[in-house]
């Protein structure tokens, strides 16, 4: 695929770009002609037309699928002469259950190293991501994007760098983007592999006026034109213009480079392209300090401290700054479909069903009447219950006023809805049992949330899916941090064991590092590259009662227990549960410290028996208290020497030495003798 963008020939020349350290007179009467003007402006905005013609069935889906979400669709079905169909909130229901799963699901980012010098990064990264997310609000963009995904098909996240941030500071944003005003080249189905890619946005003209001078005298107007939900207010867009974000890919010395333009009508706001002066420092005069002027030119020296705009690209990640979490995926497109489209047909069903039997109670409640013409009765009288005489004519028999009968629905009718219901649950997998209720008896708490856990199979696969798109919204955010944060910055984060921390962080550290020459050979530089875990921060409730159970489990076998280490180790080894490798190393890590610890009592003792035998009952006591040693027996002497003897199970003594104190005398024994 050709990714050059429209002005080829000029791309060509940026090989005469300034290198690092090199040195520049600059020249103020020197004029450029921009790379990026209203030539390429009006050839995008004919291939953004064209995206457009190719995205009209998709905009179509997602416009009626939100009337289908606002219980709307009946009337945007019907005519003026249509019958009234009351909505049912069945699907509603599947939506709104699948929503609740993806918050218990709510990602958290683990980020790891590829290189054992890379650790220290890669922990300090896994505690300062979820920072950067949570000053971006980002749980209630991931809230918004799973309503977005299960209605429509998928939800569009936009991962960009924002420089009036933090007092123009600068910081990273991530934002939840509407389908309807994202264009990419039909036909793809990964939203990197499109040609240009253009986001459209409705702003006011003041606001454009004021955050662009260059537009005051222009003449603003709704240049291109979006698909427009159904809103239930009257958006007045008369005032607004709208702006273009335009992206695109190009290649430059064998690295592809994203670009990017912003424009309204033909005026160009922005361009990548066009920014190709490299960052420059003046050269000091060695002798007066002040810039170093050319002579011959007078034109101020200037020394080349990094790269051009137009030579990086407008983010060195080479990536669109947009992520698209499909939710069932289809060929031949980036955009997939959701239990929208999966449960309205069901969805018609139940509803027309339902207006059927509604219609049906409401006519055999009501009670109507045939009325003989030759019948004098009051009609008015006739109908109305205060009165207790009704006057009539001569004449009146069973023929003059007869009852309309209205036959009342089979019950069958009433079946086939229940089984379009139960259709629709398990068609989208949100049974009974998933919301917590049962119509099978089940009433014992532990069988309905194992029956809950074996129904959320769809669930957690719709999750996994939003944690593919959630690792590759982390790789860029970790890229933005790589390229804008060169200047420290403090962050509160969650240290060990749940403390609060406050760090300095830097992108030092993951910055492209020099690998020096060997044998003469530029090695050129080593980029840290981290892998990413996404695990759910928030488990469901019931799997926080299983883990809390199997923990009190553990507790009462003595897992934890030093003595019993190996065989907890053993037995955890045969097992597979959440935390098990973290798990493991606690419990080995207390099982070596009790060997350290036995060590040092036996050479306590043994210290004690050759010197001073009246510690060691102190010494015992204490190592019985910590449940380090088994009982012992102390008996005094007629020298005043104490002795140790061992306790049978019953009580008795053993005439045995101690075994403490006999390997301590056996090393206290070895360790003095000469050798």
């Amino acid at each position: 695929m050709d990714n050059t963008p429209f002005n080829t020939a000029e791309i060509k020349t940026a090989a005469s770009f300034p290198k690092q350290g090199e040195v520049v007179m600059k020249n103020p009467n020197e004029k450029k002609v921009p790379r990026v003007g209203k030539e390429q402006i009006n050839k995008a905005m004919e291939t953004l037309q064209k995206y457009k013609r190719g995205k009209l069935n998709l905009e179509k889906k997602i416009i009626e699928n939100e009337q289908w979400w606002k219980l709307r669709h009946w009337e945007q079905a019907r005519g003026e002469d249509d019958p009234y169909i009351p909505a049912t909130a069945w699907l509603w229901n599947v939506i709104q259950s699948k929503h609740a799963d993806m918050e218990d699901g709510y990602p958290e980012p683990n980020i790891l190293p590829r290189e054992e010098g890379d650790e220290s990064e890669a922990k300090m990264l896994s505690s300062i991501v979820p920072v950067v997310l949570e000053q971006n609000n980002f749980h209630e963009t991931y809230s918004d994007c799973c309503w977005y995904k299960l209605k429509q098909g998928a939800a569009i996240y936009g991962i960009f760098w924002n420089p009036t941030k933090l007092n123009s500071l600068g910081d990273i944003e991530v934002k939840k983007i509407d389908a309807v005003s994202l264009f990419w080249e039909p036909g793809i189905t990964n939203i990197q592999d499109s040609k240009h890619l253009f986001h459209t946005e409705l702003i006011d003209n003041d606001v454009l006026k004021q955050r662009y001078p260059e537009l005051k005298d222009e003449t603003l107007s709704v240049s291109f034109e979006m698909a427009k939900y159904l809103y239930d207010d009257d958006v007045d867009t008369s005032e607004k213009s709208t702006v273009i974000d335009w992206y695109y890919h190009t290649e430059y010395q064998g690295k592809r480079l994203l670009h990017y333009c912003k424009f309204v009508g033909d005026t160009v706001l922005f361009a990548s392209e066009n920014e190709t002066e490299p960052p420059m420092k003046p050269i000091a005069d060695p002798t007066t300090g002040m810039p170093a002027i050319n002579p011959e030119t007078g034109s101020e020296a200037m020394q080349v401290v990094g790269k051009a705009m137009a030579e990086t690209g407008w983010y060195e990640h080479g990536m669109y700054p947009f992520v698209i979490d499909s939710l069932f995926d289809i060929e031949g497109s980036p955009f997939g479909y959701g239990y929208t489209d999966i449960c309205k047909d069901t969805q018609v069903s139940i509803d027309q069903l339902n207006s059927a039997i509604v219609k049906n109670a409401l006519m055999a409640s009501k009670r109507r009447y045939f009325v003989s013409e030759t019948c004098n009765v009051n009609e008015e009288d006739f109908t109305n219950w205060e009165k207790d005489f009704v006057p009539v004519a001569s004449g009146l028999n069973e023929e003059s006023i007869k009852e309309i009968s209205v036959s009342p629905l089979s019950g069958t009718y009433v079946e086939i809805q229940n089984n379009q219901i139960s259709m629709l649950k398990e068609t989208s997998g949100n049974r009974d049992v998933n919301n917590g209720g049962t119509q099978s008896g089940v009433t014992a708490a532990s069988a309905l949330a194992v029956l809950q856990e074996a129904g959320n199979k769809g669930s957690r696969d719709m999750i996994a899916t939003t944690y593919k798109a959630f690792r590759q919204i982390t790789i860029q955010v970790i890229e933005l941090i790589r390229q804008f944060y060169d200047t420290p910055r403090k962050f509160r984060i969650i240290g060990d064991r749940g403390a609060r921390e406050y760090v300095t962080y830097s992108n030092i550290g993951i910055k492209p590092q020099e690998q020096g020459t060997d044998f003469g050979i530029d090695m050129g530089f080593r980029v840290p590259c981290f892998d990413i875990e996404v695990s759910a921060q928030k488990a469901s409730p019931y799997n926080k009662l299983a883990q809390n159970e199997l923990a009190l489990q553990f507790y009462n076998l003595q897992f934890f227990n030093p003595q019993n280490a190996d065989q907890a180790l053993a037995c955890l080894d045969m097992m597979d549960f959440n935390g098990k490798e973290e798990l493991m190393a606690k419990i080995q890590q207390n099982g070596t410290l009790l060997q350290q610890y036995q060590r040092l009592l036996q050479l306590a003792l043994g210290m004690a028996q050759r010197f001073d035998p009246r510690m060691i009952p102190m010494i015992m006591q204490g190592a019985q208290a910590m449940g380090m040693a088994p009982p012992l027996n102390y008996g005094a002497r007629a020298n005043g020497s104490v002795d140790l003897t061992q306790t049978d199970s019953m009580g008795a003594l053993k005439p045995d030495e101690h075994a403490f104190v006999k390997r301590a005398r056996e090393e206290v024994q070895a360790s003095t003798q000469p050798r």
